[in-house]
């Protein structure tokens, strides 16, 4: 391609609205153009660069044995209805009707259409395992979108499917999958981590993310290089810490004035946080969000950290319908009251209890009354939880829950994710096969998950440097960028022509900048582009020399152009396929 011809708009500045690299550079690239928050159209180099990731994730998907095919985004309302995720989904999913009031959806994942897919074809074991896949736009209506493709309202997703008999078949589908997804990423040059996960509003039990390392990740991973444990800090198990036992003291409720958090009451009364017991207060809402419709009281130890999704899952609430309370409203129905609320004397709300404080013996607590608290709280006593759970958080420092030895802490950037449904919906969408003695079975699935457009931008947030991106070979726009100094100089101009000629015929993708722009224009595009190799035709050319470097670092060579040629396309070869 001839940079003169390109649709080729960089830009010198960075864009206001952009924060991280990524971000940034795919703007400044042209690579992605806004269209509206959190929606992003694709020009050339980016759509290349996105086909190469589209290419890899299908020529992986098809060596493990899944096939292609491609669904509608547009689904229709009542096959969510069936599976009963329309109204759990929440607001992230956009609803729409059609001329007549029939109620869709733009699609945010497709377990169900796929369900019913297959359950149109299969009903015998013979059939079985099937592994079906596509390539597809999604949509949610993400009440934040940020950092450009990494959370975004509208983007590409590698979705698919397995069908298995039984559960030592989806556990082959499963490894299959996790095997496949590790080539991709691989492939793609990401330095990742496949951590143990929650399954989220997909659903099912048994997940593990691909987490490709970076600080400004989203997701947050909890790992342990003694043991090999990794997970994301909304998965991770937290072990009981063994408590000191003590007899049990007689409750009495003590004046603490003015000691709201658990640091002030601690001091005052003059006990490690560790002794204390936290609440934290939240309302419930309907599935309509108009309507609060009750209350709970989730109490960890002093020192820990609530882990939200692990209260949402032990309530078994859909994550958007839960908030933090409204302290005043809450008080007049429950009896809590802000900065001084345990769990004595607290009544119609639910009470969940984190399963460390069954026996901790003798805690502060807060007494339901301002500038109160009460000492010597013991559970089974004094109360008791309608719900005990792990409800912790597991952070950087904290015991191993396998192997007891101190755990670290590492952001990551989600760009896949694995899941085992077993009969989530097969079962309520009536998907069945009958076994070799006629007897009926739900059909059991397994969900595999790729982000491309997010896969995308944990490359370039992971290749980049002051300059621009720093694009692997297997999913670069380009292999080479050919810089011509002097457009007007006949043996310069020979010279570039004779190379690009010989690349091109040789399978190797590349740009000849023949644009009339200053030699320094170029070296600065060309470097924020990124293709892998830069080979300049400068005033050397009269000496039958170019100047040949590899983008990702190292010295610049003086070779001869039938040399840069030779080198360029033995380096291409060796890399494109990551």
């Amino acid at each position: 391609m001839r940079a003169s011809q390109m649709y080729l708009y960089t830009l010198r500045e960075v864009p206001s609205e952009a924060e991280i690299a990524s971000h940034i550079l795919l703007l400044r690239t042209g690579a992605i153009r806004k269209l509206a928050s959190g929606v992003y159209g694709f020009m050339p180099l980016g759509q290349r660069a996105l086909r190469k990731v589209e290419d890899i994730v299908r020529q992986e998907m098809d060596a493990a044995g899944a096939q292609e095919i491609h669904m509608s985004a547009l689904q229709p309302a009542e096959l969510w209805q069936e599976s009963g995720r329309w109204a759990a989904y929440g607001p992230e999913m956009w609803r729409v009707k059609d001329r007549n009031g029939r109620e869709f959806c733009l699609g945010p994942t497709h377990e169900e259409v796929f369900t019913d897919i297959v359950r149109q074809n299969i009903d015998s074991y013979r059939q079985l395992p099937v592994n079906l896949y596509q390539i597809q736009t999604k949509y949610r209506d993400e009440a934040r979108p940020r950092f450009g493709l990494i959370r975004s309202r509208e983007f590409i997703m590698k979705d698919n499917y397995s069908f298995d008999k039984d559960e030592e078949g989806l556990d082959i589908s499963y490894k299959n999958m996790y095997d496949a997804y590790s080539k991709v990423f691989d492939r793609c040059g990401l330095n990742y981590r496949p951590v143990e996960a929650d399954s989220g509003a997909i659903g099912g039990s048994g997940s593990h993310e691909f987490c490709a390392l970076c600080e400004v990740g989203e997701e947050e991973i909890i790992y342990c290089d003694e043991c090999g444990m990794a997970a994301t800090d909304e998965r991770a198990e937290f072990k009981d810490a063994v408590m000191p036992q003590e007899a049990e003291l007689p409750l009495e409720k003590v004046h603490t004035p003015g000691t709201k958090t658990i640091e002030e009451v601690c001091d005052f009364l003059k006990v490690p946080q560790d002794k204390s017991i936290k609440a934290l207060l939240f309302e419930l809402y309907n599935d309509e969000l108009t309507d609060v419709i009750g209350y709970v009281a989730a109490f960890i130890r002093g020192d820990r950290q609530l882990n939200m999704t692990k209260l949402v899952n032990a309530l078994g609430c859909h994550e958007y319908a839960i908030a933090f309370a409204n302290e005043g409203a809450m008080h007049g129905v429950t009896g809590a009251v802000g900065g001084f609320t345990g769990p004595v004397g607290l009544h119609d709300c639910k009470i969940v209890v984190d399963s460390e404080l069954v026996n901790a013996k003798n805690m502060v607590a807060g007494a339901c009354e301002e500038d109160h608290h009460m000492i010597n709280v013991n559970y089974g006593r004094d109360y008791k939880g309608d719900i005990v759970a792990d409800i912790k958080l597991l952070q950087a420092g904290d015991p191993c829950p396998v192997c007891g030895k101190p755990v670290k802490n590492a952001r990551g950037i989600e760009v896949g994710q694995v899941f085992k449904l077993h009969t989530k919906y097969s079962e309520p969408m009536h998907l069945t096969f009958k076994d070799e003695n006629q007897q009926e079975h739900p059909v059991v699935m397994g969900c595999y998950g790729i982000g491309v457009t997010r896969t995308l931008a944990a490359i370039v947030e992971q290749h980049h440097d002051d300059n621009g991106i720093i694009w692997p070979m297997s999913v670069t726009p380009y292999h080479v960028m050919i810089t011509l100094c002097g457009i007007k100089d006949d043996v310069q101009v020979a010279m570039a022509e004779d190379m690009y000629k010989k690349l091109l015929d040789a399978g190797v993708e590349v740009v000849l900048d023949d644009r009339d722009e200053r030699p320094g224009v170029k070296f600065k595009d060309a470097d924020l582009l990124g293709f892998p190799i830069r080979i300049t035709v400068g005033k050397k050319a009269a000496e039958g020399q170019v100047e040949y470097k590899l983008r990702r670092g190292g010295d610049v060579e003086v070779i001869t152009p039938a040399e840069a040629v030779e080198k360029a396309i033995a380096l291409v070869n060796a890399e494109r396929r990551g």
